[in-house]
């Protein structure tokens, strides 16, 4: 029992010693406090905080900048070399300047585009934007004719952010091919 409290009393003391932020280490060198860290530019944890709340303001521009269809407001934040990787079943569009083009003829095409009820999550260097989206399919887009029927559906786009905030990737989850069969559009012929 006696060996219980002991260890007990060297535990506590060895915890207060542990946590007394402000007084001396063994070397003499002065502990931080975690006031003094925020003061000095915040703990690891806030910094990753304030990183993926950056991210995702950028995110949300980037998506209001498509509800006005601004194509260059979209991608202002985009980094010359980014690459949309679409959901994987189309080569990827790389390159800002193509990625532009790429859009400029989507919105083109679907001039009523838009997205409802988005909301946003943040991981990291990871952005996520999801929520339901819809248009109709009024001119001439990648050699099909248009149907003026429209589509809806719900959809994640991800986004991939670098250190100075600048878009490097982008990923959706649904299939352009789920919205073709929606506006019964048919593939050009070779």
């Amino acid at each position: 029992m006696k060996r219980a409290f002991l260890l007990l009393a060297v535990s506590i003391v060895f915890m207060v010693a542990c946590n007394d932020n402000g007084k001396t280490q063994g070397t003499g060198d002065k502990m931080t406090s975690d006031s003094t860290a925020t003061a000095a530019g915040g703990s690891a944890a806030d910094k990753k905080e304030q990183k993926e709340e950056r991210n995702k303001k950028i995110i949300m521009a980037s998506m209001d900048a498509m509800a006005s269809h601004n194509v260059n407001d979209m991608l202002k934040d985009a980094a010359p070399d980014c690459v949309d990787y679409g959901d994987g079943s189309t080569p990827a569009v790389k390159g800002k300047d193509s990625i532009a083009k790429m859009l400029t003829e989507y919105i083109g095409a679907f001039p009523d585009v838009k997205g409802d009820n988005l909301k946003y999550a943040a991981d990291g260097d990871w952005v996520m934007a999801w929520g339901d989206w819809s248009g109709t399919f009024k001119s001439p887009f990648m050699g099909m004719k248009p149907t003026n029927k429209s589509f809806k559906y719900k959809d994640v786009d991800i986004f991939k952010l670098n250190d100075d905030g600048k878009i490097v990737e982008h990923h959706n989850i649904q299939s352009g091919a789920t919205m073709m069969m929606q506006l019964g559009a048919q593939p050009p012929k070779k």
